[in-house]
């Protein structure tokens, strides 16, 4: 059995998991970012957190394979930096990856959350035994990942996979700096959320699950909405389709708890919208693990190394 460290790092909270090879988990250790504090002070922390893990599991620390970390936002997975750091500020370009490798003398690898979570699915969840998984989370944002026989496809600049900012209405909603219309700005859980307390009031709508609500119950102005961001995830999968054409899709987050209003309509449009030798062919599946990201971090070393 094989061993691995996984950090979850994120603006609120960081985690340290001692995990196996299967995605077991055998120790954890949690505690704030505070991230206020500044990158060389969250490294100390978190090399802290990974000396105080218990390695009874494994007989001892010598015995681990290598360290995965996840954060928010590119990574550039060459260097092991982040690009941007919004949540985390100060932590773009600083050598994270690095320091931890020099400290404890493993290969060390980063990576995007979306794409920790994306690969535990491939290897261990929904995805597991298909030549290649498309993971896509549609929550707070849309965020994707493309693996491929059990590896990340990172691309130049560690985007490959992202679709947050991909058009998929011309002209359509601005949101922060993503194009007018990209799939993060029009139908993530957000977006539904904002576009339905314009017409219909924040006192009404709290979050994105009360518009999927009212559409079932017949609201004619939330059924609008909901119908439209389905639509629009439905040319979203087909585009991705028509690009990469995996084996697979592996969809999670926030979005995906009111499937029963959308489940069957997204298969239907989606399916409709690719080619007629594609059809069928692509399943859609709901994501598996509860915890995905933290291990998915963990499963970094391990679909690097090729172990």
């Amino acid at each position: 059995m094989k061993f691995y460290i996984g950090v979850d790092l994120g603006g609120t909270n960081v985690r340290t998991l001692l995990v196996d090879e299967k995605g077991q988990t055998y120790s954890e250790v949690k505690e704030s970012t505070e991230s206020e504090n500044g990158p060389e002070y969250v490294v100390s922390k978190i090399k802290r957190m990974i000396r105080t893990l218990d390695y009874d599991a494994c007989d001892g620390f010598e015995n681990v394979h290598g360290i995965g970390i996840g954060v928010p936002g590119p990574v550039d997975t060459v260097h092991g930096t982040m690009i941007m750091a919004s949540n985390l500020p100060g932590f773009a370009g600083y050598p994270i990856a690095s320091e931890l490798s020099e400290e404890f003398d493993k290969p060390v690898f980063m990576d995007n959350d979306a794409n920790c979570a994306g690969l535990a699915e491939a290897l261990l969840g929904a995805g597991k035994g298909y030549p290649t998984v498309y993971f896509i989370t549609v929550s707070t944002g849309v965020g994707g990942a493309f693996i491929v026989d059990g590896k990340l496809i990172s691309g130049g600049r560690g985007h490959a996979g992202e679709i947050g900012n991909m058009i998929i209405k011309p002209n359509g909603r601005k949101q922060g700096a993503l194009n007018p219309g990209a799939v993060e700005a029009e139908c993530s859980g957000t977006a539904i959320t904002a576009k339905a307390q314009a017409i219909l009031g924040k006192d009404v709508i709290k979050h994105a699950g009360n518009v999927f609500e009212l559409a079932s119950e017949g609201n004619p102005d939330a059924k609008k909405i909901a119908d439209e961001a389905i639509d629009e995830l439905s040319s979203m999968l087909a585009n991705i389709a028509h690009t990469v054409d995996p084996h697979c899709f592996v969809l999670g987050g926030g979005v995906m708890k009111s499937r029963d209003y959308f489940w069957d309509v997204l298969n239907e449009q989606f399916n409709s919208k690719i080619h007629v030798g594609m059809r069928n062919h692509i399943p859609l599946l709901l994501k598996k693990l509860d915890d995905c990201g933290a291990i998915g971090a963990a499963m970094l070393p391990m679909s690097q190394l090729g172990e």
